[in-house]
């Protein structure tokens, strides 16, 4: 089976929908896509989910409207916006996936994916039990598709070459790549950038009949921009140096 992780095009949180560039992407992604998941059809079947939010459900519009299909729509697709007390800014509560590295990473814990929730304020937040959730109702999807959680891995119940394509957020696409690699989210959060409108694709391995892993195949690809010499957008990067006028928090 394959999963393909897709990251909205780029924002316009005022609106919960897209920018002018935004839809450009979206529209060049769904080029893509449609040629794709027509192809990929032929051997297995392809199935479509989406978050509630609007910028992730409009840019999935354009792609289901080539291929003439719908999606569903999973709540827990959301952006995994929970929010929480960080040490580099005290005066609001924000995101726990976006803190600058002096510090979260002098707690050792946050490295550990049996411990990063024990964090003083990944605890307050009650981000764990948050993470927990995302994580077993995406099991519960997989199961649907035939491959059911067993500790670190799944037991193929029904192998397939089945796609499921998943239009979303960065916040949450940490989650399931945590979720799926058995890491702590927070270096897959920190480490790990999805430019907006690229595509993570994760494929099943099943090496030993009935056991099957995930590994990714690419993370933030973004061809389809490049196809058409539209610039990537510079939303969810920070400054590349401390001088540029980009962005710093």
């Amino acid at each position: 089976m394959k999963i393909l992780i897709i990251r909205h095009a780029e924002p316009d949180y005022t609106i919960d929908s897209l920018t002018e560039k935004g839809w450009r992407e979206a529209e060049y992604l769904s080029e893509m896509l449609a040629k794709q998941l027509d192809e990929q059809n032929r051997n297995g079947q392809v199935y479509f989910y989406m978050s509630p939010y609007g910028r992730a459900q409009d840019t999935a519009s354009l792609t289901l409207k080539k291929l003439g299909r719908t999606a569903e729509v999973l709540p827990w697709l959301r952006e995994f916006d929970i929010f929480i007390w960080r040490p580099d800014d005290t005066t609001r509560k924000r995101i726990p996936w976006d803190w600058t590295p002096g510090a979260w990473m002098q707690d050792p814990r946050l490295y550990q994916a049996d411990h990063w929730f024990e964090n003083e304020l990944m605890s307050e937040g009650n981000v764990g039990e948050e993470y927990c959730k995302v994580a077993e109702q995406f099991d519960e999807l997989l199961a649907r598709h035939g491959y059911r959680r067993d500790g670190g891995y799944y037991r193929a119940e029904r192998s397939n070459h089945d796609t499921l394509v998943l239009f979303c957020h960065f916040g949450v696409e940490g989650v399931l790549l945590s979720h799926l690699l058995g890491v702590s989210p927070m270096p897959v959060w920190h480490g790990l950038c999805a430019l907006p409108s690229t595509v993570t694709t994760l494929v099943t391995e099943e090496r030993r009949e009935g056991i099957a892993v995930f590994r990714i195949l690419a993370f933030g690809e973004r061809a389809h921009l490049y196809v058409h010499d539209e610039e990537p957008s510079f939303a969810a990067r920070f400054c590349e140096c401390y001088e540029d006028d980009t962005r710093h928090d």
